[in-house]
């Protein structure tokens, strides 16, 4: 799982705002196959929090989507504030 947070400066309303934030779930969607969900931020025009989650038949593959999708987001045209990797096993879920 990923946790980003991003800013965007040349937001200026929640409409702009809302321009940058589909692209960002978009592309983390169609690039690495990750469910996207906006989770912070809401009402601010030029912050937004996502969260991203991979799915993969081991943990190393999951560690990688997520890494590269921590360094997508981190070179575009937004700022990437703060970014969280966690990961949660299947056989964790089990127990």
């Amino acid at each position: 799982m990923l946790a980003a947070e991003l800013h965007f400066p040349e937001a200026g309303s929640l409409k702009g705002k809302r321009k940058y934030v589909k692209s960002a779930k978009a592309q983390l969607q169609n690039r690495f196959g990750a469910a996207v969900a906006e989770v912070a931020h809401h009402d601010l025009w030029q912050r937004c929090g996502l969260t991203a989650a991979f799915v993969a038949r081991d943990a190393r593959e999951a560690e990688e989507l997520a890494a590269r999708a921590e360094q997508w987001l981190a070179s575009q045209e937004w700022v990437l504030v703060r970014a969280v990797r966690s990961l949660v096993a299947a056989d964790e879920l089990t127990e």
